[in-house]
Parts: structure tokens; sequence; C-alpha cells
């Protein structure tokens, strides 16, 4: 319905810009029913909607690079369709529908110079309409320069202007080796009208000055920006430590501000005299932080009155308490100084790291821009192979390129070379049909095999496709059968799961082995080839009318972009490309359709598969340090496109998108199926890469981890209870939650790390084993109290030990957490032999500890 909404507003600005009259019927009958059904269902427009949060400059970047590699690259791609067309009687339309829709992209994003280039667009087309194919040109050209210069991160010095003299002397200095078109005269009409260009300037030398660089150190400068990376989000992840600092550093503050004033205010006596004048330390004791603010703020709360000086021996008593008193307070506001110094750098520190973030990005361009050969390179010896081939076998084959120019990384170019000729010589001669074949079933007499390259997001998609006579189902399922499959599973399969097998070593419906292809050793190369650089591929086929292949792989191999989540304890980085949504998971959407959970999603029954259950590693729990918090905590469902169905995956939690180097992993012992690579996060923790379309692969052809034997299980249930006690750390101070971590793994015990009360209480709720837990008082959004009130009210969690270690030493703090359950009350600094002795007490079912 909402996109149903979008399409008549795009009809109703399309009929506007065509200086046409909308159809008031049209909109009565069919426009106005549609929006009262989506304000019955939306409502109305709440106040707090309508506050617009502004973006940082960074989101605003981002959010403008997002665009410009989505809808501006679709517009560019349907120019670049309608340019490589015969018929171009509506070039001109088109180009200006093109021109004003950017235009209003631009004036949206506030991009001046990017709208005024549209407009020139416009400009040129209304009073040159004789060269609107030149001008489709260099339009597209012009807007090619500034989505790249954008997605480089240059927002500023874009082209505002079309300039056709640059387009002709591109022209002229790029000899083609077409053959050249006949000299005709020109037609009087096409010059009637006078050409609104600049004075004509001199042709200057086009040719730019190389320098040869060997290979290998192009790879080197790629390793190196690898490590740029990583170290990029390592100093990253310490400005957002030293921000989290900071705040815990001005809210300690207060709380120090604070409780001298109270301590203060209770212990001063009352003066039987009123003081006229205060003096300077009860001046000073008025002045305290506002919960509120980090500024020094006058304390309105009633003080009580201040002694007058006697001339009892008391007097001195009081003017040391008072001095002492001063000394704190002019302390605490040199600290409160010192803080703000410290925001404030943190500050200018960070809009450095922002500045080198967008540095870093501009020369991941121009490395990847090095790395970088033309389509044309690897396909252009194509022709005459099939011309040898057709010339040889008697068939009559025409090849079609297109996208010659698209960039491609020159190592996925190369690793591309055997699996496209593997799909030519197997077009050539499983595809196409003889000539007397083709024209008995009404095709023409000579085939068509036609390779086409593309940028869609992060990908380039290579599409192959030939007009034969298709992949006989009939005999894969009979090869199938043939080989030992099951004859139930191989009916109940779909038409895509069965084109699948045509990729499985030694498989092929050929009946006799030729000279180009044998029983189906290359299909399987083409698709391990293509796992080797994280590529993918995809088949569709009809009988008699032919197949196409569609070849997936990423722009650049040492770079890219991930989604971290969690599944059973270990991070995963799953490419972002291959997820096309991720939602919450929720239970009531979830069903069972022959003993296999399903999700209900839109109105799709996706398969629901919990990753959890397929990685099983046989590992220690490292301490898995959380510094910053999930995007998403709760289970969370990625969905994946797999082939024309869909898959969801069910993980722990979400951690969002991060840009990561990717690194391979070098040894002898194979990667395990659903893997390939690993990353390095800025904290030096390794998380491997999952290869989704491999993965799924796996899942799909192996057995299910529930169906082990029933020794099996009971092996499994006793290495359970043989492993180390788990004990959850709880501290807002990242360096506590380290030091302890350390103490009680050389302990033996596993450990497992919370920031706050409000964390720590969310892993107990998940089912984490945890066999006792250590805790501070002081923390942000759940205290030390808050935790103990909730845990004990649970009753799941009453016999839970838990041991209080906090730098709080008075009566009234131990005596609170005893009441509240507490097991043991420990003071820092504490001493860690005793600390393990009471830990091991409790969890072998001691008693409780003082």
């Amino acid at each position: 319905m909402l996109l149903s909404a979008v399409d008549c507003l795009r009809h109703v600005v399309t009929t506007n810009r065509q200086t046409n009259v909308v159809d008031e019927q049209w909109q009565t009958s069919q426009v106005q029913p549609l929006f009262e059904q989506l304000q019955q269902i939306l409502g109305e427009p709440r106040e707090e909607q309508e506050t617009v949060t502004p973006l940082s400059p960074q989101q605003g970047l981002e959010t403008i690079q997002m665009l410009f590699e989505s809808e501006v690259d679709a517009y560019l791609q349907q120019l670049e369709t309608i340019l490589a067309q015969e018929d171009k009687s509506n070039l001109g339309a088109e180009v200006v529908t093109i021109a004003q829709d950017l235009s209003d992209l631009g004036e949206v994003l506030e991009l001046p110079e990017f709208n005024s280039l549209c407009t020139s667009v416009k400009q040129l087309l209304a009073t040159q309409p004789a060269r609107e194919e030149e001008i489709a040109q260099a339009a597209l050209q012009a807007w090619r320069r500034s989505q790249a210069a954008i997605m480089a991160g240059q927002l500023q010095g874009l082209p505002s202007t079309l300039n056709l003299d640059g387009v002709v002397e591109e022209v002229v200095s790029s000899p083609s080796t077409a053959d050249p078109a006949p000299v005709t005269d020109a037609s009087p009409a096409r010059l009637s009208s006078p050409l609104d260009l600049a004075p004509p300037a001199e042709l200057k030398e086009t040719q730019e000055n190389t320098v040869r660089v060997p290979l290998k150190q192009l790879e080197q400068l790629n390793d190196l920006f690898g490590e740029l990376t990583i170290e990029r989000s390592g100093l990253d992840l310490q400005i957002e430590r030293l921000r989290n600092s900071v705040k815990i550093l001005e809210r300690k503050v207060r709380s120090l501000q604070q409780s001298h004033h109270r301590r203060r205010t209770a212990t001063l006596p009352p003066s039987p005299f009123p003081s006229a004048l205060p003096t300077t330390s009860s001046f000073l004791s008025e002045v305290a932080f506002s919960p509120d603010s980090s500024q020094l703020q006058p304390n309105t709360t009633p003080r009580s009155p201040q002694p007058t000086p006697s001339i009892d021996s008391g007097n001195n008593l009081d003017e040391a308490a008072d001095e002492a008193s001063t000394e704190v307070m002019a302390n605490l506001v040199q600290l409160q100084e010192v803080s703000g110094d410290i925001d404030l750098c943190l500050q200018e520190t960070e809009q450095i790291v922002g500045d080198l973030n967008r540095t870093a990005k501009q020369l991941q361009f121009c490395i990847n821009q090095l790395r970088m050969r033309p389509f044309a390179d690897l396909v252009g010896r194509f022709p005459r192979a099939l011309r040898e081939l057709a010339l040889q076998h008697g068939k009559n084959v025409e090849l079609k390129i297109q996208g010659g120019d698209t960039p491609i990384d020159r190592s996925i170019l190369e690793a591309l070379g055997n699996p496209l000729m593997h799909l030519l010589r197997n077009a050539f001669d499983h595809g196409i049909e003889d000539p007397e074949t083709r024209k008995a079933s009404g095709k023409p007499e000579q085939g068509t095999i036609s390779i086409e390259a593309a940028y869609r997001g992060n990908q380039a998609l290579i599409t192959f496709k030939d007009d034969g006579r298709g992949i006989a189902l009939d005999k894969v399922r009979q090869r199938a059968q043939h080989l030992g499959l099951d004859r139930e599973a191989i009916a109940n399969a779909s038409d895509e799961e069965v084109l699948t097998l045509i990729f499985e070593p030694g498989f092929s419906t050929a009946d006799e082995v030729t000279s180009l292809s044998g029983r189906g050793v290359g299909m399987d190369v083409v698709r391990t080839n293509l796992r080797q650089v994280r590529g993918d591929i995809k088949v569709e086929t009809k009988a008699g009318v032919g197949t196409t292949f569609t070849i997936g792989v990423p722009l650049t191999l040492s770079v890219a972009r991930v989604l971290l989540v969690e599944s059973r304890g270990i991070l995963l980085a799953f490419p972002t490309t291959a997820i096309e949504e991720m939602l919450l998971l929720d239970v009531e959407q979830i069903s069972t359709i022959e003993d296999k959970p399903q999700l209900h999603w839109k109105e799709y029954s996706v398969p629901l598969i919990y990753l959890g259950d397929w990685l099983k590693f046989r590992r220690l729990q490292n301490a898995n340090e959380e510094r910053t918090q999930p995007l998403m905590s709760a289970p969370t469902v990625l969905l994946i496109a797999n082939g024309s169905d869909w898959v969801g995956l069910q993980v722990d939690r979400c951690w969002g998108e991060q840009e990561v180097a990717i690194r391979p992993v070098e040894g002898n012992i194979p990667m395990p199926p659903g893997f390939n690579g690993c990353t390095i996060l800025g904290d030096g923790k390794v998380v491997p890469l999952i290869n989704t379309p491999e993965l799924l692969y796996w899942i799909a052809t192996s057995q299910h981890p529930a169906s082990l034997e029933p020794e099996d299980r009971h092996r499994a249930a006793a290495e359970l209870q043989n492993q180390r006690p788990t004990i959850l750390v709880v501290d807002d101070s990242i360096n506590v939650r380290r030091l302890l971590s350390l103490t009680l793994e050389k302990a033996g015990y596993r450990v497992e790390q919370g920031k706050d009360g409000l964390d720590a209480l969310e892993k107990l709720m998940s089912g984490a084993q945890i066999a006792a837990v250590v805790c501070d008082i002081d923390m942000p959004r759940l205290d030390g109290y808050g935790f103990l009130a909730r845990v004990k009210s649970n009753p799941a969690f009453q016999q839970l030990p838990i041991v209080m270690l906090t730098s709080r030493s008075g009566i009234k703090e131990r005596q609170l957490a005893l009441n509240l359950g507490a097991t043991a009350f420990f003071c820092k600094p504490y001493d860690k032999q005793q600390l393990s002795e009471t830990l091991e007490r409790l969890i072998n079912g001691g008693g409780e500890e003082s």
C-alpha cells in the first residue's frame, strides 16, 4: 500500500513537470481512498515526529554517499542503457527527465554545484536539440565524475556546468579501433542554430605522464592500507573509551562535590549569632555542581548558620576544619577545570579523527583505482576464441559484450578468467544448437552469447547469457538419481535446488565427452574459483529459451564492510552485501512445519536457522570485553537471499556495521565450511569472515546437529559438566574488569563481563550459565544495589553467589549489601588469594562470607 502511494506521488510529479493537468477523476477514485487507508493505519503525525534531529557532518556525508551509491547510480545505468540502444528517438526527453530527478536530489541534499550541473544539462538540451546525443554523453561523464568525487568524500569543487569542449578533446585524444564512418555533407538544418560554446582553444597535449610500477609494490601498498584500516579502527575505539572515561570523571567529580557539601553542612554547629557577611569559606561551601550540568552553580540548598568567631578553645578546631573544607573545594574547582580541558581536547581530537577517516577513504578510492582494470581486458580475447570454435564446429554464433569499460580489481579479474572461459565453452557446446536445429525450432540460425558487466552497490555483477536449448532439468534429476541421491528428495526439490547440482564435482548431463567440455569438470571449477574471491554464482534456465549465469564479486578483496554479530559468544563478520534485512526475533511469527521452524515475514514463510546449533566449536570462552552498546542486544534474524528464496539466520546479538581489512588465514589446517578469511578489529580481536553462500550450502547438505546419536549426546553433556565454572564480572571500569578477569582466569575460571548492572542482568536473563558474580556498587544505568535487588527477587537466582567488590568501606554500605542478598563483601584494594578462595568455597556450596 505504501509503495502504491509512492507510485501515485511519482505520477503527479511527472505530470506537473510535463505541464499537464492531473486527472481529477483518477485522484478521487484511486489516490484519495488510498491515502485515507494509509491515514487510518498510520494515524496523524505526533509533535515529536515533526521534530527532526540534525545529522552530524559525518552522518550527513554518509547519507549523501549512500544515495549516490544507490539512487544516482541507478539513474546513470539507465542513461547508459539508453545510449547503448540503436533507437534514440526519445533520448532528449529521457535525459531531461533524468536531469530533473537528479537536480531535485541535489537540492534536497544541499549540493548546489551538482544542482547547477543538472540545470546546465537541461539548458543545453533546450538550446541545442541537434546535439542531444553529444550532450547526453557529456552529461553522463560529468555525473560519473561528480559521483566518484562524492564517494571519495569531496563535496567541494564539483563540476557546476557542462563543458562540451572537454568531450571533444576526450574523443580526439582517444583513438577508436572501429572502422571510420563515411564522410557525409552536413545538413543545413543541423547547423541552423548557433552553438553556445566557449571560443575555440588550441588542442592541448592530452597524454599524461605515466610511470611503471611493479605489481608487488601495489600489493604492498594495499597491505599497508589494510593495516591503516585496522589501526584507524583501533583509534576510533580508543577515542570512544576516552569519551566514556571523561563522562565517568565528570560524574565522579559531581558526586564528590555533593558528598563534600552534605558532610560539611551536617558537621557545622549552629551559630547563636547570625552572620552579617559570609566568610570566604562559607561562600565556597555554597558553590556546588548542578546534577544536570558540568558547570559550577550556586547552591540553593538552605544552609545552617555559620559560627561566629569565639574566644574559647574550640575556635581553633573550627578554623582548621574551615581551612580543610576550603582546600577541598579549591581542589574540586581545579579538578573541574581539568575535566573541561580534557573534554575540549577530546572534541578537537574527534574532529581530527574525522578528517583522518575522510582522508583514508579517499586513499582507499585512489588505491582501488590503481588496482582496477577494465573488464574488456579479460573478455577481449573471447571473440576470436569463439570465432575459431564456430569455424571448427560449424555453428553460427554472435558474441555481444557490454560494459567492457567497467573497472574490476586486478586480482578478481584474473580469478574470473578460467570461470568465464568455462562458461563460454559450455554455452557453445551444450547450449547453442546447430543451425538446422535452431531453424526447425523457429529460432534464428545465428545463436547469441552475451556477456555484460555492471555495478550494483558494492558488487560487480557479470551476466553470462545464451539463447540456446537451456538445461534439461529432467536429465539433471536422472543423473542425480544415477549418482545415488534419494529419489523422493530429488522429486520434491525445486528447480533452483536441482540446478545447483551442476556445480558438483563430476556432475554432467552430457551424453558423451567432447573436446570442448568434459563431463562436468569445468562447472565445479567455476564455483571454486569464485569462492576464492568471495564471489557467488546463480543460474536460471528455461527449456528452449536459454540459460543465464549471474556472477557477483566484490569490488575489492582488501577492505570490506561487514556486519558484526554474536552467536554463542563468538563474534562473526557477515558481508553487508549478503544481508537483505535485519529484524528482531518475534516468537509469535515462528511456526513449525514438518519439525522445522519457519519465520512468517511479510507474505513469505522463511526457513529459520539458529546459527548457534551449527557453529559449535570446542574452545575456551574468552572474556568478551564489551566497550560499546550492541545495535541489537536481543535475538536477531538476518534475512539472506538464497537464490529466489529467503533464509533467516538467527543470531544472539548484533553489533552494527564496520569497515574492516580482510586477511587470509594461512596454515595447513583448512577453514571450516562457510568461512573465508578473517578480519582484525581495532582492539586486536580476530573475527572470522562468513562466506554466506557456502555456509548455507553446507547447512543444507549436512546433518542437523540435533540428530546426534544418544551416546554422542551423553558425551556432549558430560563434557559440558566438566567445563570450568564461569564468573560474571560487573564493573563500569574497563581496567578493573580486565585486571579482575586476568586474576580469575589464572585461578582456572572462565569469565564473562558486564559494564553495568543492567548489562549483567541481561546476560543472566539470556540464559548464560553463571556460577558466581563479582559486582561493583557505583555504576551507571543500574548500580550494584539495584542489581542485587532485581537478581535476588527472581527465584531462579536466589542461590546465585554474588560477591560485592567496591571502594566503599563503610559499615552502612556493607550491611545494606548483605541485607539485599550479597554473599560476600570485599573492599578495594582486595587480596587476590582471599577472593579466589572465597569464590571457590561459594561455588562448591560454602556458606556466606563477611
